[in-house]
């Protein structure tokens, strides 16, 4: 019977690699991840939030990721008032840090075992009580994030090969976690594995490492090949494309597409707005709070950055800085701050005119 999980995995190559694991599995999966620290509770209210709108028998697995015990207490608490009001939903944690001892030690559900990865351990308790057939490719591949996550070095063929996986998950920056999680994530699990099919290869970690950036740009590429980065561009462009309707803010009558933590704005914020002429700039928020505007001979960006933060620059690239700005680890939380501080804006006198449409 097909089970329904809601999965939350560390950002790195073992967390990775547990979500590569469950995808094996016949069962329904949302999938979510994150790093240390604040993090963890914004993926774990979400889980929340999207189960309250689904209201179905699921479990919620967390993966190579250690919860203290403020966030153990809170989603116990709120799993249990679930449940009292007519949900089925059951929690399953399974890591290998050691810092989650003393939470470990208060909840059925939270197992540990420091002799594992987690990918290893998540691998097999699969294997045991979610119907995966083990051997093979999968297996071989579980043993090297063990050997390169443990640090074995003594396991030196399955050591080498993982150290070119972590450098794939890490050189893996092309999509903006925030904005494109489900994408990114299915970015680096279809690369991750491609990789674990190449294990057994003659000098199997030589020949990953000197093929990884192919397997990007055959990851981007539709039809005519182009530069890596001329590739991700166009694939990114036609994502931020699909994202219009929610990531659609205004100033003065001046509509604007909102992206977080994007990077590049120069060439993907140019991209976007020729591709999309109906919008008058586009603005990419930085995790620190950093503006880039870039504009299409519409309105004036280095006005609009001056109304905004007192920031500056060309009538088509402008930035800025906003003060006070928080670090946020989900977009729609982005946006509520950006639209706030622009409807405070438009309230106050500025030189930038108002849009007249026509």
């Amino acid at each position: 019977m097909q089970k329904t999980f809601y999965h939350l995995s560390h950002i790195d190559l073992d967390g990775y690699s547990c979500q590569l694991v469950m995808a094996q599995t016949a069962h329904l999966m949302y999938s979510y991840n994150a790093n240390y620290g604040a993090e963890v509770m914004d993926r774990l209210e979400e889980i929340i939030e999207t189960i309250k709108k689904n209201k179905q028998e699921a479990t919620i697995l967390i993966s190579d990721l250690n919860l203290y015990p403020e966030e153990a207490k809170w989603l116990n608490t709120e799993v249990n008032r679930l449940n009292d009001s007519g949900w089925k939903l059951t929690i399953t944690l399974l890591d290998h840090h050691g810092s989650g001892k003393d939470t470990a030690a208060q909840y059925p559900w939270y197992y540990l075992d420091t002799e594992r990865c987690a990918t290893k351990i998540v691998y097999d308790y699969a294997c045991e009580h979610y119907g995966l057939n083990g051997a093979g490719w999968l297996e071989a591949f579980v043993h090297v994030v063990n050997a390169v996550d443990l640090w074995h070095q003594d396991e030196e063929d399955d050591f080498e090969y993982g150290k070119v996986c972590m450098r794939l998950i890490s050189d893996a920056k092309e999509l903006s976690r925030v904005m494109f999680g489900d994408e990114d994530r299915a970015y680096k699990l279809a690369m991750l594995e491609q990789a674990a099919h190449m294990r057994n290869l003659p000098n199997a970690n030589i020949v990953l490492d000197e093929t990884l950036h192919k397997m990007k740009k055959d990851f981007f590429k539709e039809d005519i090949d182009n530069t890596l980065d001329n590739l991700s561009t166009k694939h990114i462009v036609a994502l931020l494309g699909t994202k219009r309707s929610t990531m659609t803010i205004y100033y003065k009558g001046w509509r604007g597409f909102l992206s977080y933590g994007l990077g590049n704005t120069s060439i993907i914020g140019n991209g976007f707005l020729t591709e999309y002429p109906d919008f008058d700039f586009i603005v990419d928020v930085g995790t620190r709070g950093t503006m880039s505007l870039r504009g299409h001979d519409k309105v004036d960006v280095a006005q609009m950055a001056g109304e905004w933060v007192g920031g500056g620059g060309h009538p088509n690239a402008a930035g800025g800085r906003i003060q006070g700005f928080k670090e946020q680890f989900r977009y729609d939380k982005v946006k509520r701050q950006m639209e706030d501080m622009l409807a405070n804006k438009e309230a106050m006198p500025g030189k930038l005119p108002h849009k007249i449409e026509e």
